[in-house]
């Protein structure tokens, strides 16, 4: 599967723009703010029915519009052609199409073009809390089950309503036992769908990040990643009984997979966090990255797309050299990458002996360098 054409109308900072991509690697080069980024992000949106940056779908149209769309055209095994599209006017509905057909549901969309985007926001899985680190997984097992979102939904929307329930008993003194056991027993059975799924996901996942890693360091660190789940150590029903009284205090569920959490260590058990090096935390994200594009790889049958923004910065030329000879080989699909410093790129793929179509970006404007 890779992606053969892209269409852009008044998206971002584009008013219009086509492309046409080469089956293998594609950069966009030139400087910052230039509108790199934003293509990429185009066809983040073809694949996940969303941006990667930024939930609110209004602030993507263009300054003085009043809608966009996004279009772009897949190809299966050279036989099989699909035109998916986004579009969206102010204060209306955004519209997801496939071969000009509506979706019933945006989720029945997603994992039919599954991609993996990497950019330097996404240190914040390492830096910031455990919400960053859920995300991450449940963007891989999203894009192999299409009722995992449904799932996590729901689960969602039964803890707001036992953390509502406790917010009301500490206004009145008085707790709704009858309630609080139903609530208990839903989020118990949903909750436990999703742990379920999450440690099938890690244990599945671990040994490509393991081999991902080994190859980018060079084998020059030891670095560990674990699992933790309130639920590897209890069942959620009793962990909900045990701290009811703290729930009661705090208004709110202390215990159950919306704790879930990934730990990072390196050399022995120390915190990545706090005592990796900018590039070890680097090399540590990359290599997360990678291994869903091959966690997602080896379910889905076919490589997914592979999206590289400004991904350089704070390595070694060593390291991105086997970076890039690592995705350019034939396990690999199709390539999209984001440079200030095109002639850079062109002569790393030229070492390596791969070939690459850049596009050069400026001021909204892409054209193809010849």
């Amino acid at each position: 599967m890779w992606l053969k054409q892209l269409s852009l109308l008044h998206f971002k900072n584009y008013t219009e723009s086509n492309l046409v991509f080469s089956p293998e690697t594609n950069a966009f080069t030139g400087f910052n703010g230039a509108g790199k980024t934003n293509l990429l992000d185009a066809v983040h949106y073809l694949s996940l029915c969303k941006s990667y940056f930024n939930p609110i779908d209004s602030q993507h149209i263009k300054k003085g519009e009043d809608w966009f769309m996004v279009q772009g055209v897949f190809e299966r095994d050279q036989e099989i052609s699909d035109t998916i599209s986004c579009s969206l006017k102010k204060n209306q509905k955004k519209q997801f199409r496939k071969n000009k057909k509506d979706y019933p549901r945006l989720a029945d969309h997603i994992g039919q073009f599954p991609l993996v985007m990497i950019t330097p926001n996404d240190v914040g899985i390492i830096l910031e809390g455990s919400e960053e680190r859920r995300k991450f997984m449940d963007n891989a097992i999203s894009q192999t089950d299409n009722r995992y979102l449904d799932t996590l939904i729901q689960y969602n929307r039964i803890m707001q309503q036992r953390n509502q329930m406790l917010k009301t008993a500490a206004s009145t003194r008085q707790l709704d036992l009858g309630l609080l056991e139903v609530l208990n027993m839903q989020l118990t059975e949903v909750g436990e769908q999703i742990f379920v799924k999450r440690k099938a996901f890690m244990d599945a996942f671990r040994p490509y990040f393991d081999t991902h890693y080994a190859y980018i360091s060079d084998h020059a660190e030891q670095v560990e990643l674990h699992y933790e789940s309130p639920l590897l150590h209890s069942t959620f029903a009793s962990l909900l009984d045990a701290n009811l009284e703290k729930d009661r205090i705090l208004e709110r569920t202390t215990q159950g997979i919306h704790k879930d959490d990934l730990l990072f260590h390196i050399h022995d058990g120390m915190s990545l966090k706090k005592f990796g090096s900018q590039g070890q935390q680097k090399s540590f994200l990359i290599a997360l990255k990678l291994a869903q594009y091959s966690f997602l790889q080896a379910k889905k049958g076919f490589a997914p797309l592979l999206l590289l923004d400004d991904i350089f910065d704070k390595l070694d030329e060593n390291r991105t050299k086997k970076i890039m000879q690592m995705v350019s080989d034939d396990a690999f699909g199709q390539i999209f990458i984001t440079h200030t410093d095109s002639r850079r790129i062109r002569d790393i793929f030229q070492e390596i002996g791969k070939p690459i179509r850049i596009f050069d970006v400026n001021e909204g404007v892409a054209n193809e360098e010849i």
